[in-house]
């Protein structure tokens, strides 16, 4: 697979509540970038943006985003979803500069959960976070963040700061300091029916 996901868009002029419902039904989402000049109003296939919504990786990678033809840089800030369609209600992007520091929430991966010394004990995994928000150039943007629970025994935890990131790579919650380590996953006893 690809490690840069393209999303095609061209601008829209209508605005508003009304226009973005033509387009929703017309098959098309709605969307805007912004940051690094005027916020610009755009429209996506709506078939194409699914498919791409499907891969993990397209939440924390830089997007190529061709507009009207010319294409842009950009990650994906907020998507907004119909509470019980599979429909994509507004999309937000935001464009980048390649020398500028990014920040991005970042996917959690949670590898050895059962293999591991609390889950060979019959412990549960208890994912206090999916995500975690980074800070770095966009070169670095990593893909995931891996949190290892080989090592990890029932009634303990994983902090942020215990996380394999990268070099040049920061996570936010930990520059406000010491006491915003907190936990990612912990591993709790199973829970025994009394009888």
């Amino acid at each position: 697979m690809s490690n840069v996901f393209e999303f095609v868009a061209e601008t829209r002029t209508g605005n508003g509540k009304t226009a973005s419902r033509a387009m929703r039904r017309s098959g098309s989402v709605p969307a805007v970038i912004y940051g690094h000049g005027v916020p610009q109003m755009l429209s996506l296939n709506h078939n194409e943006v699914v498919k791409h919504l499907s891969h993990e990786e397209v939440y924390s990678h830089i997007l190529d985003l061709t507009i009207d033809g010319k294409t842009e840089k950009a990650i994906l800030k907020g998507v907004q979803r119909h509470p019980a369609k599979v429909r994509i209600l507004h999309l937000d992007f935001l464009r980048i500069n390649l020398a500028d520091r990014i920040k991005v929430h970042v996917p959690l991966h949670f590898i050895n959960e059962h293999s591991g010394i609390g889950g060979k004990k019959g412990g549960v995994a208890a994912h206090a976070m999916t995500s975690v928000e980074v800070f770095c150039l966009p070169a670095y943007l990593p893909e995931f963040i891996e949190a290892d629970l080989a090592r990890l025994d029932v009634g303990f935890s994983i902090h942020l700061s215990e996380l394999n990131v990268p070099p040049n790579v920061q996570i936010v919650e930990l520059t406000h300091g010491a006491d915003h380590d907190l936990a990612v996953v912990s591993m709790q006893a199973a829970k025994v029916p009394v009888e």
